[in-house]
């Protein structure tokens, strides 16, 4: 007579069946329906875990909306430029990057260099006329969800924001100091040049995208009013995160791409550290 043969997990219950891959007995409640047979719970576990999902690019989470993040930032820069036509130039004046600027109407000196570090990044959202917010949202609609799909949202989102800062902060070192600057150009500059370093590490054709970034720097430094210091610091922090995030060498990926975005952080805050003396601010 044959010795009862109980359940692996469950030793009161007798069965007489058995995992289909690792021939373990398992009783009802242990069993999970298969395309041959039945599977025990840690096969069923170990399947799930070797199932790998989609990544970008750079490591990111593929996301069912490639557009998502892109439009809560056209969004968000819609909802600031309403916010402007509603409440005019003192918002302009409170949120715009000042790099140090004496205020009449408050009787003191405003800025950055005064410690309103928030205008670094307030700024980047700020626009006062309906054609530069126009051309700046549609240059994002056209080249931002690109971007997105090769990095992924997280990525994408810290690549805009990094370079928005970083021609805030060119802008903050190099500009007058009373010369008030806003828009979203410099994050802007940033993506395209996060398209030239995809393009390359996909091995794709540049020329589009070179041609693309010279007729915009032409247009930079032709037309007046333009501030190319923010949008020189945001080409170079974008292309300069976007290398790092796409050569990261795939065993300590995140490490080296978050590494370069603090990297990067460190550099903005010892250029606007810089300003801040040249200045004679806070």
């Amino acid at each position: 007579m044959d010795e009862a043969v109980c359940c692996y997990r469950h030793q009161e219950r007798e069965t007489g069946v058995r995992c289909s891959r690792c021939e373990r007995p398992i009783c009802p409640q242990c069993m999970t329906p298969a395309s041959v047979g039945f599977h025990c719970p840690e096969c069923v576990a170990q399947g799930r875990q070797a199932v790998t999902r989609p990544r970008t690019l750079a490591g990111g989470t593929v996301a069912a909306n490639p557009r998502l993040i892109t439009m809560i930032l056209i969004g968000v820069n819609a909802v600031v430029f309403l916010l402007v036509q509603a409440y005019g130039n003192p918002l302009v004046n409170d949120l715009g990057l000042v790099p140090k600027a004496f205020d009449p109407y408050i009787g003191h000196t405003v800025g950055v260099a005064e410690g309103q570090w928030y205008r670094l990044l307030a700024a980047v959202f700020l626009h006062q006329q309906l054609p530069h917010i126009g051309l700046n949202m549609l240059s994002l609609w056209w080249i931002g969800p690109s971007v997105e799909v090769a990095l992924g949202r997280s990525r994408y989102l810290t690549l805009y924001l990094l370079s928005g800062l970083g021609g805030s902060a060119l802008s903050f070192l190099l500009a007058p100091a009373n010369e008030v600057g806003l828009g979203a150009s410099g994050a802007i500059f940033g993506l395209l040049g996060a398209m030239f370093v995809l393009m390359r590490r996909l091995r794709l054709d540049v020329r589009p995208v070179v041609i693309l970034i010279a007729l915009n720097l032409i247009f930079t430094f032709t037309i007046p009013d333009i501030d190319w210091r923010a949008h020189v610091g945001g080409l170079i922090t974008g292309a300069a995160i976007a290398y790092a995030m796409v050569h990261a060498p795939r065993e300590r990926q995140a490490l080296v791409q978050w590494g370069a975005c603090a990297v990067a952080l460190a550099v903005i805050i010892g250029i606007v550290a810089v300003g801040t003396i040249r200045l004679g601010g806070a």
